[in-house]
């Protein structure tokens, strides 16, 4: 069985992070891709067999407006620890039809979570699965901030993983040549553009784990939503892990709140999908 992460771009123009780890936890391949091609490519040995494929991207889109209730039901859990999950909606074009649904349906992957195939493709959100996984009161930023703060907190995410060689299930990625080039680039990175290239494999290697993790742990995962509305994977969230204190108590939204911040959520994420393309294009001159 192999275990393989794909950190997705919601379009084929930008890159997508892949790795692939072993049913004992040894990182085999960590990396880009561009295209579906060159992504069906760069994992095929690791999918002609058994596997995992855990995608960080929506799998499953089928309400028309707002967000999908696993995104709901899972913001509700972790929004407390920064970890809201952006809405997806099939009003979206980038998610009518979801571009990893195209890519199981390539890989000939079943996309049921109970389904007990041995050939399975599931939706996981790496954010939620660090808090639970490293017991943090608040996700690692490695996204958003200065470039020091970003590439400072990047490099932490690497060290959590790393240490996942103490953790049951055991990640092995130290000894992995890419993983360790990919470190150094990181450490040697004096650009945002080039934390932007790097951050997305790491995810991967993430994404991954959560497979891995899944298989391993089945009693210690929790699937919010489901097959017919879409759902996400991810390892439970212990009752007393506790977030960082915040400043202002903010209560859980109502209905007609709650639909407001979803339109809000769905602008802000394209709005961050066109900063960074132009981010991009800047360092490129």
């Amino acid at each position: 069985m192999h275990f393989v992460g794909l950190d997705l771009a919601w379009g084929e123009k930008k890159q997508t992070g892949v790795a692939a780890i072993d049913s004992g936890g040894r990182l085999l391949d960590v990396g880009i891709a561009q295209d579906d091609a060159s992504i069906i490519d760069a994992i095929a040995a690791f999918t002609a067999g058994d596997c995992i494929v855990a995608i960080d991207a929506p799998l499953i889109v089928n309400n028309p407006t707002g967000r999908r209730r696993c995104e709901a039901d899972l913001s509700r859990d972790f929004y407390k620890f920064d970890a809201g999950a952006y809405p997806a909606n099939a009003g979206n074009p980038l998610f009518n039809p979801p571009r990893a649904a195209v890519l199981a349906s390539a890989l000939d992957l079943n996309t049921d979570p109970a389904s007990g195939a041995d050939r399975r493709a599931i939706e996981v959100f790496p954010h939620a699965a660090s808090v639970v996984l490293f017991e943090l009161d608040k996700i690692v930023k490695y996204k958003k901030g200065s470039f020091d703060e970003r590439q400072r907190e990047l490099l932490k995410l690497m060290t959590l993983i790393e240490d996942l060689d103490n953790a049951s299930p055991r990640l092995r990625v130290n000894h992995n040549m890419n993983w360790v080039a990919l470190r150094k680039r990181v450490e040697a990175a004096t650009r945002p553009a080039q934390l932007d290239r790097d951050e997305d494999p790491v995810d991967a290697v993430l994404c991954a784990y959560v497979a891995l993790y899944w298989y391993h742990r089945p009693d210690d995962i929790t699937v919010y939503g489901d097959f017919d509305s879409g759902y996400i994977v991810t390892p439970s969230l212990p009752p007393d892990l506790s977030p960082a204190p915040r400043r202002r108590v903010v209560p859980p939204p109502n209905d007609e709140l709650h639909e407001r911040l979803s339109r809000l959520e769905e602008l802000l994420a394209q709005a961050q999908l066109e900063a960074r393309t132009i981010r991009e294009r800047l360092y490129r001159m």
